[in-house]
């Protein structure tokens, strides 16, 4: 994951913030407001209602809230998008959820997924840093420039 960040010329810090059971709490333990950290989510995406292939899109959404599937579906120009299993997520990222971050985050064949993020995040965030207990915080312009992360009001 570090090696990623230097790939793409974006600084991280890493943090130990302990052991937590919801992100609440993870956000307490980090002195910050849960707003303040941004979920990475695995979104399972079909192009057509009924085709038979799926992809994979990560979603970055502010602790505080929740995606908005018909928002995100129109620009992510799918006609299907729900989250994605455990472990499809798994399967997609190499990350467990709760650890999930775009830093390392592979498919098969090094297949690295669009990324959209909802136009809200700003700043210095905090997010998964690929472990329990550990979180990184970055600044979002940089991650949004180095992985052309598409921004939209995708939330609800």
């Amino acid at each position: 994951m570090l090696d990623d960040a230097r790939h793409h010329g974006v600084e991280i810090e890493f943090v130990d913030r302990g052991h937590a059971t919801s992100l609440e709490e993870a956000a307490q333990n980090l002195g910050i407001e849960p707003r303040e950290i941004v979920k990475t989510l695995v979104a399972k995406t079909k192009v057509t209602q009924t085709a038979r292939e799926h992809s994979y899109i990560l979603v970055l959404i502010r602790g505080d809230q929740q995606v908005d599937w018909a928002k995100l579906r129109r620009v992510a120009g799918v006609k299907k998008a729900s989250m994605a299993a455990p472990d499809e997520g798994f399967h997609a990222t190499g990350y467990r959820p709760g650890t999930i971050t775009p830093f390392g985050s592979f498919g098969e064949g090094n297949v690295r997924w669009p990324v959209f993020a909802d136009e809200s995040i700003a700043d210095r965030i905090c997010m998964g840093a690929g472990e329990p207990g550990l979180n990184l915080f970055v600044g979002a312009a940089e991650l949004f420039d180095a992985f052309g992360v598409v921004t939209a009001d995708i939330a609800k």
